[in-house]
């Protein structure tokens, strides 16, 4: 008879789950933090029911006084439309300009040294850590009132993030293709136009257009500091307290917002049908001793996608009127200039920047905790893999794109008329405005998950909602941590331009400081605004990588 093992022996289970981490751990603890201080930050702006109780009479006045809406002269609204989409356009063109040299030396497989890397790593940090508001003032400094300062704000301010989204996308390609080219004696910029442009070319626009939503939006933000177009006319108009004007103008730029959202995803679907590569491909045509593919009709489409994209880069250029000869005539005076934002000066107001700040990041993380409850609901519904039905989930989606399509700082001044001055009304814009964007995140992440792992718990005879809570949401965790976290560094940047219609924050000190031309109090709040946004920007970086 065999004798039984020793029972400390017998008793020793073999571990199933890996041991906890201190990374992991201690990231995890410092998430718990963010929204227990989130959740406070509401409860301290005493943002609750009774809020809106004692706002409802305000909101009845409000309607009573933006209605019967007045849209100016078709002609009039669309010049205004022209001007704002032509500066909208060059910007995201200056982005990407800038961005594909810039992502081509901060990507690994592509820099020809760590050391450039790191510098252009820091460059595209640089340009996302700084607020296009920020840009805006400056620039309408240097080049007075009119499309070039728009241009280079949302320009420089979109080289953030298009850049570092294109060296991601170089990072990640085929290099099979490259060490073909390469085997065939071609140099660095032959391997660069026909081994890495070609795989990326389709994630490179799909971002551009996704960036041209974005500034859409933004160039209504930025018409309260000057920039011309949709957003300097509502601005005006909300100046002189003429609300029927002002929505009249805001439901054009909604409405323009979800035609860009509809037109941007149509293309960017087709960019990703066009990526298929179960296609037939042509056979190549060789002509002496040139080979060249054949003209099928997805070539022939592309070739007219490319001239519409000409047309329209022209047709913006000339639309913006952007005149060469002024900007190089101001940066003759950029020394004179610059000289007048340094040294920073406080204007013996540190105190109350430094508690105006406060109330900015408490502004974006309450913001962010309402955004995010309410986008799980909504972003799991527009899912079409959770979705009790299609329709359901086709009607969600319209939802989301609408609320997308609101500018956030339009909703700050309808909150600031309804509920007073204050972060209160910057708050409830921002968590409107996260629930467009965290919810489509959302959905597309629920969608973006194994299907096997769904129907593997399906198939053991398991209901939607167990499907739901033990195979879908477990999967998409990971994504949705890293998306409230974007949305939350999104939310810094957002609540300092708020600021400006009194929406509460620091970005009311911003204003007030360039109108009456204290241009050392600009460069504090923007040196307060930079650290802040910077250490946010670092905190989710290292939380995304730790949890993801």
């Amino acid at each position: 008879m065999t004798a039984a093992p020793p029972l400390s022996t017998a008793h020793v289970a073999q571990r199933t789950l890996a041991r906890p981490r201190a990374g992991g751990t201690a990231a995890w603890l410092v998430l718990a933090a963010i929204v227990a201080v989130g959740v406070w930050a509401v409860a301290d702006l005493k943002i609750n029911v009774a809020t809106f109780v004692d706002s409802a009479d305000n909101a009845v006045d409000f309607a009573g006084r933006m209605f019967p809406l007045d849209f100016p002269p078709v002609g009039e609204l669309l010049e205004l439309c022209g001007k704002t989409l032509a500066i909208v356009v060059s910007a995201t063109l200056l982005s990407v300009l800038i961005s594909v040299p810039l992502a081509i030396l901060a990507a690994v497989n592509t820099t020809p040294h760590r050391a450039v890397r790191a510098g252009a790593r820091t460059l595209i940090v640089l340009a996302r850590a700084v607020p296009d508001v920020v840009l805006a003032i400056v620039f309408f400094r240097i080049f007075g009132l009119g499309a070039m300062t728009g241009v280079l704000a949302m320009g420089l301010h979109s080289v953030g993030m298009v850049g570092k989204m294109y060296a991601d996308a170089v990072e990640q390609i085929d290099e099979g293709a490259r060490s073909a080219v390469r085997a065939g004696g071609a140099g660095t910029f032959q391997e660069l136009v026909t081994g890495v442009l070609p795989q990326v070319l389709p994630a490179f626009v799909a971002t551009a257009l996704h960036r041209l939503d974005i500034n859409l939006r933004v160039s209504v933000v930025l018409g309260f500091v000057g920039v011309d177009g949709l957003g300097y006319a509502i601005a005006t108009a909300f100046q002189q307290l003429d609300y029927p004007r002002g929505m009249a103008l805001a439901l054009v730029v909604l409405l323009l917002c979800v035609a860009v959202e509809l037109l941007s995803g149509a293309i960017r679907r087709a960019l990703l049908r066009g990526q298929d590569t179960r296609k037939t491909v042509a056979i190549p045509v060789q002509r002496g001793n040139q080979v060249s593919p054949g003209w099928t009709f997805r070539r022939a489409r592309q070739v007219a996608y490319a001239l519409v994209t000409v047309l329209v880069i022209a047709a913006s250029a000339w639309g913006a009127d952007l005149d060469p000869a002024q900007f190089f005539g101001a940066l003759g005076n950029l020394g004179q200039t610059a000289g007048l934002f340094w040294p920073p000066e406080t204007a013996g107001i540190l105190g109350q920047l430094l508690d105006d700040l406060w109330v900015t990041v408490q502004i974006a993380l309450g913001a962010t905790v309402l955004g995010a409850v309410l986008a799980v609901p909504i972003g799991s519904l527009a899912a079409r893999n959770v979705a009790p039905a299609a329709w359901v989930a086709r009607t969600f989606r319209m939802i989301l794109v609408l609320i997308r399509g609101i500018p956030e700082l339009v909703l700050a001044i309808v909150f600031v008329v309804i509920t007073g001055l204050g972060a209160v009304a910057g708050t409830l814009a921002l968590a409107v405005g996260a629930i467009g964007l965290l919810g489509k995140l959302v959905a597309d992440s629920l969608e973006e998950v194994d299907s096997g792992v769904e129907q593997a718990i399906r198939a053991t005879g398991a209901g939607r909602w167990q499907v739901f809570f033990t195979g879908t949401l477990p999967q998409a965790a990971p994504a949705f941590v890293a998306h409230v976290l974007y949305q939350l560094d999104t939310n810094i940047r957002s609540a300092t331009l708020l600021g400006i219609v009194g929406a509460g924050g620091i970005g009311f000190d911003l204003l007030s400081a360039s109108r009456v031309i204290e241009f050392g109090v600009v460069t504090t709040v923007l040196l307060l605004v930079f650290v802040t946004v910077l250490l946010v920007e670092l905190l989710s970086v290292w939380l995304r990588h730790v949890v993801r």
